[in-house]
């Protein structure tokens, strides 16, 4: 047992995955924060949190540079509601205060790793075009290709391949102008400052990224194949989007990126959408195979919680053995034999821990009453 943080990361390490068993309990995010000052002893000099990665630029401007105010950065800067969160603002708080007077090389930076989507809708592509177009002085008319925004950020377009857009010749243009435009992008790197360029690139990618999610919407598959075909395209960007932060920060230091522990685990995920359960490889396991020791990934368990209502775990789970072990919280590598408990709200959004979990992580952090 160990409260320890750095004793769990190798020297080897350069991607360390926090996970957290659910959204919903802030106190992962407020013990995070406190783990976060000893990481960045330790030579961490960045942080990816599971939202969408253009928006987090917004939020990167104001830890690094001072741009805008803080409550500007939680408003624009995050999706899924994530700039809402008391855990977050304090983060980004924190991390702004803490790069003031400092050189540039020692900031602190943060990442959004995710695509500016869900899994059930994906938006148009339209804005992130026109940013890169306008930025490389383009003259390339997009609005006929794209049409009505509508048309694309409906639930129907991702769910019934019917609907989808796409397919079509106008998506698949697209695709080939917004590869084109990365091409001019990168012939024209020694002509602009790497920051605007690394924006720019941020901007094309989330646009590929969206003409590829929907291209696999319009995939006309059995229905069974098809929330598991969207969930594993989601996480596969999620993992290129964490291989490219690693390209950009390798210099600088590690990353710490802070997710669900669905999303960061080596063992395959399964999470239930409605009366089916979907099972793929997480962003964690693809790049945890590609960097293999560099990878680390610390998952996160929950003894009991009023927020999310959550009782004492029965006897003979996972949950009630760490319970017995931390009193209040703590890390470990051996977590004793047990069952998954079944004492959970579906709604609350709590994963318990269960053998599959447990193969895919290398140290639980286990907090025993949030």
């Amino acid at each position: 047992m160990s409260q320890d943080i750095t004793a769990f990361v190798p020297a080897s390490c350069e991607l360390l995955g926090l996970g957290e068993p659910t959204h919903q309990e802030p106190a992962f995010a407020r013990l995070r924060n406190d783990l976060l000052p000893r990481l960045v002893d330790r030579g961490f000099r960045s942080v990816a949190l599971e939202t969408d990665r253009v928006a987090a630029l917004a939020v990167n401007d104001f830890v690094q540079k001072g741009v805008g105010t803080l409550d500007e950065a939680m408003r624009e800067g995050f999706s899924h509601d994530f700039g809402q969160l008391d855990g977050n603002r304090r983060l980004v708080a924190w991390m702004h205060e803490y790069n003031e007077n400092r050189p540039a090389q020692d900031r602190l930076s943060f990442h959004g790793f995710d695509a500016p989507m869900e899994t059930m809708s994906a938006p148009s592509p339209r804005p992130y075009l026109e940013y890169a177009r306008d930025r490389l002085k383009l003259d390339v008319d997009l609005a006929d290709l794209v049409g009505e925004d509508e048309r694309w950020s409906r639930t129907e377009a991702v769910m019934d391949p019917a609907m989808s857009v796409g397919a079509t010749a106008e998506a698949e243009q697209l695709r080939v102008i917004a590869d084109d435009m990365l091409t001019k992008l990168h012939a024209r790197a020694p002509e602009m400052p790497l920051d605007e360029w690394h924006r720019v690139k941020t901007h094309l990618v989330a646009a590929l990224d969206l003409l590829r999610y929907h291209k696999q919407c319009a995939q006309r598959i059995d229905p069974a194949e098809r929330l598991p075909l969207l969930t594993e395209t989601r996480d596969a960007l999620m993992a290129q989007h964490l291989m490219d932060i690693r390209s950009i920060e390798a210099r600088r230091g590690p990353t710490l990126v802070y997710s669900h522990n669905i999303h960061l685990q080596r063992s395959p995920s399964t999470m239930g959408m409605g009366a089916t359960d979907v099972t793929f490889h997480s962003a964690g396991a693809i790049v945890g195979s590609l960097l293999g020791e560099r990878y680390t990934v610390i998952v996160c368990s929950l003894g009991t919680s009023a927020t999310i209502e959550l009782a004492q775990p029965e006897a003979d789970t996972y949950e009630a053995h760490l319970q017995s072990r931390f009193p209040t919280w703590g890390l470990t590598k051996e977590v004793a034999p047990g069952r998954k408990r079944t004492d959970i709200n579906p709604m609350r959004g709590y994963f318990p821990i269960d053998r599959t979990l447990l193969d895919g992580t290398d140290a639980v952090l286990h907090i025993n009453t949030a």
